[in-house]
């Protein structure tokens, strides 16, 4: 997020990111600042929540907030389906910056992001395993087809414009109540014939992602957990290109 409002002032930008990731993440940037005046360090004196819009989602603009106790609340920007992100100070009071919002907890959130298909954090995106368009990026602003010199350039590029993506993370549910103690990730996928259609990456409950085959999504699915044969079903999210599907 750019804090600073014009080219005039000095730029401040904040980074959100997986807390498990913070260390590596510092040492990351500071291996690329090379000589340059720039001070990375982390923000412990704020916290990060998540508005989730209700049955009707409002226009930002109409979100009641005060100023003085949010230092940014903005549409997520990576679907319209999660609603807004809020930084404030810790200890804020939320229900004057958005008056009468109803505090949840955790996961509550990651339920409603696995509803959508919306994948963040290590776990469902595991460093040097996710490639960015199998996970979605192009559809959540993640992935600039026009700037060139990132890590895998070439072979996104080349892959989104040849059009041909066989898999993809994918919500999945549940429809019985699971075996304790859940799902392991990475568990495999198969069809009722056997075939292998992907693997389960993590979930909450009867909700989860997955990261499966496009050719077998509309097929009966299973993972067989020991003896037990547990059954799930994927779908295509709303919010996704029409196209996308294909």
């Amino acid at each position: 997020f750019r804090l600073h409002g014009s080219a005039a002032e000095e730029p401040h930008i904040l980074l959100e990111c997986d807390s498990s990731a913070l260390d590596s993440l510092q040492k990351h940037l500071k291996l690329y600042k090379i000589r340059r005046k720039v001070a990375i360090s982390p923000c412990p004196e704020l916290s990060l929540w998540a508005v989730i819009p209700g049955e009707q989602p409002a226009d930002a603009s109409s979100l009641p907030k005060c100023a003085h106790q949010a230092l940014l609340l903005t549409p997520d920007p990576r679907a319209e389906v999660m609603g807004w992100r809020l930084i404030a100070k810790k200890g804020a009071n939320l229900s004057e910056i958005i008056p009468g919002s109803q505090v949840g907890d955790v996961q509550d959130y990651h339920r409603h992001r696995y509803k959508q298909g919306i994948p963040e954090g290590v776990k469902d995106l595991p460093p040097g395993v996710a490639l960015p368009l199998e996970s979605n990026l192009a559809f959540m602003n993640g992935i600039s087809f026009t700037k060139g010199c990132y890590i895998g350039q070439e072979l996104t590029a080349r892959t989104h414009h040849m059009g041909v993506i066989r898999k993809r993370l994918l919500p999945v549910s549940f429809p019985q109540p699971l075996p304790a103690p859940g799902v392991p990730e990475g568990s495999e996928i198969l069809t009722e014939a056997g075939k292998r259609a992907g693997k389960f990456r993590a979930g909450g409950g009867e909700l989860g992602i997955a990261l499966l085959r496009l050719a077998h999504v509309n097929e009966p699915l299973c993972i067989r957990l020991g003896g037990d044969t547990v059954r799930l079903s994927a779908s295509t999210p709303q919010w996704w290109p029409k196209a996308a599907a294909k």
